[in-house]
């Protein structure tokens, strides 16, 4: 069944459902997608504190000399009450005493008989942190769907969380099948190529997140490629490359059958990558991508990344894009949506000079590509264009138009 690309992410974001929780320490939260809401429980700071090392004074005291009494560090369980005339000297991070107006730096004070003389322009709660102006108990920190980075673990480490719910990662096994494919560790004949598709694809993988496991290389039969599935059928998320177009040899969608195939899409109005194939066998989810390795790389970054960000149970997880405007002007052949891989420089996307499906030195170059209209046969210098990145992710909760 052909479809749209539109009809494509639909069945894709339709199918594909969250993995299982689990709970882990913060410590080991990195890149994790939180499976719970995170309310404070406590104000931060959690009592009024001092900005600045300095005093602590009254502001009626501008402009006079104060006595200096006990110095108050961080940490310390200072009980005592700030009286006119004098001043408490405190270090950054104190609780402020009782009866303080406002702290005065060091640096702005004055020695004199009694003590220090304070400037003339004291303002009420000038460089005190009051409790609470950071997180106040009972706000709402993160959210269910949200990914923990590094300082996502600063707000749950500063309320003293030390586990968390999380969605467990998606396992994704990766193979490629053709008998003219070795690995880059073998040799090769003057008739075989290296398999590029898979390190590329397990590379990405990983980079979104994914525990990854490499299958191997399945030769061009059905008994071989079936040891491979079984092999595959372990993970969550099965992508191959490969064997799933019309040739004599093309036996890749025909080997999952023998395992409850069923496929919800096997062509894509999508040039490059029309062969590409989605599905599931029971609760596994099968990508099925072209052999071509440019091909194969676009169709996973906009096919496979979707599946990985509706397993992953991120909220935003539909795929966005950036605006940017076309550095030249471009041609090209009207009639199919059509993948057009490039270099964003952070204003202008520039084309690469020279792609074709079985390329890999574009993808090296390509930082992005676009999704060109069907009806489109020119871009002009200077047109805003939506790219959609390969080196960063840029996701939505609601999806959005793709197309430019």
């Amino acid at each position: 069944m052909t479809v749209s690309i539109e009809k494509a992410l639909e069945l894709i974001y339709t199918n594909t459902k969250p993995k299982s929780i689990k709970i882990i320490p913060i410590e080991e939260a990195l890149g994790f997608i939180l499976a719970e809401d995170i309310i404070a429980t406590h104000n931060l700071p959690p009592f009024d504190n001092s900005a600045m090392d300095g005093y602590a004074v009254k502001v009626e005291d501008s402009n006079k000399c104060v006595e200096v009494g006990c110095t108050i560090f961080a940490g310390d369980d200072f009980r005592g009450e700030l009286k006119h005339g004098q001043a408490i000297k405190i270090m950054t991070g104190a609780r402020i005493p009782l009866g303080t107006q406002c702290i005065v730096p060091i640096e702005e004070t004055q020695v004199c008989q009694s003590g220090v003389k304070l400037p003339d322009n004291l303002t009420m709660s000038k460089h005190i942190r009051l409790s609470g102006e950071d997180i106040k108990k009972q706000t709402q920190l993160l959210c269910h769907g949200d990914k923990i980075d590094a300082h996502q673990i600063t707000l749950l480490a500063s309320q003293g969380i030390s586990h968390i719910k999380v969605y467990k990662k998606p396992r994704v096994a990766l193979f490629a099948s053709g008998n003219e494919l070795k690995m880059h560790f073998e040799n090769v004949e003057e008739y075989q190529l290296y398999n590029t598709n898979t390190p590329t694809l397990l590379s990405r993988a990983k980079e979104l997140g994914c525990e990854v496991e490499f299958i191997g290389t399945a030769a061009d039969t059905l008994e071989d490629i079936h040891t491979h599935i079984k092999s595959a059928l372990e993970c969550d998320f099965i992508i191959t490359s490969g064997g799933v177009s019309v040739g004599d040899a093309d036996f890749t969608k025909e080997a999952f059958t023998a395992f409850g195939y069923e496929i919800l899409f096997d062509k894509v109005e999508i040039k490059p990558g029309k062969p590409t194939t989605f599905g599931k066998t029971g609760d596994k989810i099968i990508l099925n991508l072209p052999g071509n390795p440019m091909a194969a790389a676009l169709n996973f970054e906009l096919f496979g990344q979707s599946i990985i960000y509706a397993m992953s149970g991120v909220k935003k997880k539909f795929i966005n894009t950036i605006d940017a405007k076309m550095k030249d002007d471009y041609k090209l052949r009207a009639g199919r949506r059509s993948l057009i891989p490039g270099y964003f420089d952070g204003e202008y996307f520039s084309v690469c000079e020279e792609f074709a499906p079985g390329m890999v030195s574009p993808l090296a170059y390509a930082n992005a590509f676009i999704m060109v209209s069907e009806e489109c046969s020119q871009i002009k210098k200077d047109a805003i264009v939506k790219i959609i990145s390969t080196k960063f992710s840029f996701t939505t909760e609601k999806i959005k138009s793709l197309v430019s």
